[in-house]
């Protein structure tokens, strides 16, 4: 037996396997590390997609497995961003640091503008690639709003929370219609997460920190 098949416990009736904690677990330590205005939420993102780059070779979920280089490509520009700002890009408090910044409505309009093509695109391609996908479209539309979130994160912008609270919510929704138990949780985890970091990067925005 792979250690990606072995169960910890059942939950509504549904096994809770190993892999699917330790992923949750990294999953929510980079989040909240994140909200707390916290660098290292890299170091733990990094161990983050390993975990999820393993878990979908082991299960031969190629689409999602694609995608992993790419958020390992933002993890590592936001490591980056975040602790070699421009002069004027540092914080009050701390000028090694990036000072959190927000996005124009023109430049929320593109954001919302991109994922809303990207992820018909994408949806498109698992519906016909991997037809027995029960929900590709709503499948793709997380996966893109999860790359913007990371995106936005990397670049330190408040609205990365709104990001992460609208794919949160499509997380919730989707583990749900599928009969997931204990992801519907997890995700509420982050959820609540989500608004506390919100309201904490708002803070940190206005005072320019």
């Amino acid at each position: 037996m792979e250690w990606t098949d072995i169960i910890l416990f059942t939950l509504g009736g549904r096994p809770v396997l190993l892999i699917d904690l330790v992923t949750s677990v990294l999953g929510l330590s980079c989040v909240i590390l994140a909200g707390r205005n916290s660098k290292y939420n890299f170091w733990v993102g990094y161990l983050y997609t390993a975990a999820l780059f393993f878990l979908f070779w082991e299960k031969n979920l190629y689409a999602s497995l694609l995608l992993q280089p790419v958020s390992l490509a933002i993890n590592v520009m936001g490591h980056y961003r975040w602790t070699h700002p421009r002069e004027e890009e540092r914080s009050s408090e701390d000028g090694r640091k990036l000072k959190v910044g927000m996005l124009s409505w023109p430049e929320r309009a593109l954001a919302a503008g991109a994922v809303l093509l990207v992820a018909l695109a994408w949806g498109w391609l698992l519906d016909s690639l991997f037809p027995r996908d029960p929900h590709p479209y709503l499948d793709s539309c997380v996966t893109v709003l999860i790359l913007m979130a990371q995106l936005l994160s990397a670049l330190k912008k408040w609205d990365c929370w709104i990001a992460w609270l609208l794919v949160n919510i499509t997380q919730i929704v989707l583990h749900i219609s599928v009969g997931n138990v204990f992801m519907p949780v997890v995700s509420a985890l982050y959820l609540v997460n989500g608004l506390w970091s919100l309201a904490t990067w708002m803070k940190l925005y206005r005072k320019k920190a």
